[in-house]
């Protein structure tokens, strides 16, 4: 699993104090400490930085790029910011997120890419917003992403798709279909594009304490699905025992044996079954009642593992 670290992200109070200090130490002790836990690649979230992006965006890569060797990933909706990022990087090939089909990010956006040979992450989303069902999403991706960047001759190899990843709390239902468009996005084209989610945006508005079996069973389920690239807490311990007991096929423990077969189910285009789930054991019992809530087979409430 390619893992691409999100710790840096400006929602973070402590990321954003560091940020106003240019406190070079504070990001690059971050860069270290999530590859040093597994991370592939580092997110850079500055948000939009309206006023000092002609500075900070530059800033803040050459200091991350003193410390570590791994791809950035340059998060930001300013397409401005993007480009001065873009020419600060020196090391491994940078990606860039995002484009939606939006006409005028589509426009600006992966013609970037292709300038400065870096990756590119496109996500399904129109003006409109994101559509519910799988098919609608990787319609998107065929009908709109791919024919902009064939139309720029751009490597397709460097193509990165998100299909979006929506929080089980209030959008239960795409939660099911976002599995199904990872699945099928990887036919959609030969060389297939990369794909990729945002793992952790699936328990943003739940309680701390379910989070991170949220993301684990979530994270299990896409696995089956294809998945093999996501943003996501290289910190957590949990989900990368997860990631490391599916790919190994580990399954030494009963907790492992059950996330792979919950994988494998998914893998088979089947639903994972109650046969496998020893609903005496506490924690399976709490793995299967969240991939009931994550199929919207039973509605999410905070309090659905108390149920």
């Amino acid at each position: 699993m390619y893992i691409i670290g999100e710790n840096i992200h400006i929602i973070s109070p402590k990321v954003k104090v560091a940020l106003k200090e240019r406190n070079k130490n504070f990001f690059q002790e971050s860069a270290i400490k999530q590859v040093e836990a597994g991370a592939s690649a580092i997110d850079l979230n500055m948000g939009p930085r309206k006023k000092d992006w002609e500075e900070v965006f530059p800033w803040i890569v050459k200091a991350v790029e003193e410390v570590v060797d791994v791809p950035l990933v340059i998060d930001t909706t300013n397409v401005n910011g993007m480009e001065a990022a873009l020419k600060a990087a020196t090391k491994a090939q940078p990606i860039l997120n995002s484009t939606s089909a939006e006409a005028e990010r589509l426009e600006k956006v992966p013609l970037l890419a292709k300038k400065y040979g870096a990756r590119l992450i496109a996500l399904t989303m129109e003006k409109s917003g994101i559509p519910v069902g799988a098919d609608e999403r990787v319609g998107i991706a065929l009908e709109k992403l791919i024919p902009r960047l064939l139309e720029l001759d751009y490597n397709m190899q460097d193509l990165i798709i998100d299909p979006l990843v929506l929080t089980v709390s209030g959008c239960q239902e795409f939660c099911p279909e976002l599995i199904e468009a990872v699945r099928t996005l990887q036919y959609a084209w030969d060389p297939p594009p990369g794909i990729s989610v945002g793992l952790s945006n699936v328990s943003n508005a739940v309680p701390n304490e379910n989070r991170p079996l949220i993301n684990q069973v979530y994270c299990a389920m896409l696995m089956g699905a294809g998945l093999n690239m996501m943003i996501a807490d290289p910190f957590d311990k949990g989900l990368r025992e997860t990631i490391r007991v599916i790919e190994d096929r580990d399954e030494t423990t009963d907790v492992g044996k059950l996330y792979i077969k919950i994988s494998d189910r998914v893998a088979a285009m089947e639903e994972p079954s109650i046969d496998d789930v020893n609903m005496s054991d506490p924690k399976q019992a709490e793995i299967w009642k969240t991939v009931q809530i994550l199929l919207n087979k039973v509605i999410y409430a905070d309090s659905y593992l108390q149920q």
